[in-house]
């Protein structure tokens, strides 16, 4: 199978990210989470981090999703088992998504949901991840300069698995290493 992850976005990827309609946030924005996609999508660093943690984990997608301003954001980079499981550009369940989270994340939260149809999570999140397939996610904060970047996101998309301590570590350290990405730490 193609890894989506080694490949620039095609430049119809690209056109749908510049003009995807993200409520409120302007023409600007669009441009910028596209660009960002972009610098990702070169940044070697940020290749190996996500591949070896889907390759290690022996997960479906490994998913960075950053916050264009204020708790809104957008996945833009991810590593893929299969293209069809793409969400690259998704903008996620934001209204789930706020300050009370952040500042959990900011003081380093990690969700750990081994079956999303049992886990004690709000409707509007567990209907995001199941419209995403996910039936297992772990996810981890990306912090840059004491400030909440964004997201890393380990989706298992076939079954519920147990998340293992070593997985949890795994995804720290991964999270720390992005947010010393040139792409991040410039961003």
């Amino acid at each position: 199978m193609k890894d989506a992850s080694q490949t620039p976005p095609s430049s119809e990827l690209q056109d749908a990210l510049l003009n995807a309609n993200f409520p409120g946030s302007g023409v600007g924005l669009n441009r910028l989470a596209a660009r960002l996609s972009n610098k990702l999508s070169k940044d070697g660093l940020v290749i190996q981090v996500t591949d070896n943690l889907r390759e290690s984990l022996d997960v479906d997608r490994v998913a960075l999703y950053y916050f264009y301003r204020e708790w809104k954001g957008q996945v833009t980079f991810e590593s893929l088992s299969d293209e069809s499981l793409s969400i690259i550009g998704m903008t996620g369940a934001d209204e789930c998504f706020n300050q009370d989270y952040a500042q959990m994340y900011l003081e380093g939260r990690v969700q750990v949901t081994p079956d999303v149809s049992q886990a004690e999570i709000q409707d509007c999140h567990r209907e995001f991840l199941n419209e995403i397939h996910v039936k297992a996610n772990l996810v981890v904060p990306v912090l840059k300069n004491q400030a909440l970047w964004g997201l890393l996101a380990a989706h298992h998309c076939t079954a519920p698995r147990a998340w293992s301590d070593a997985d949890i570590e795994a995804m720290k350290a991964g999270a720390r290493k992005l947010a010393t990405a040139p792409s991040i730490y410039k961003h």
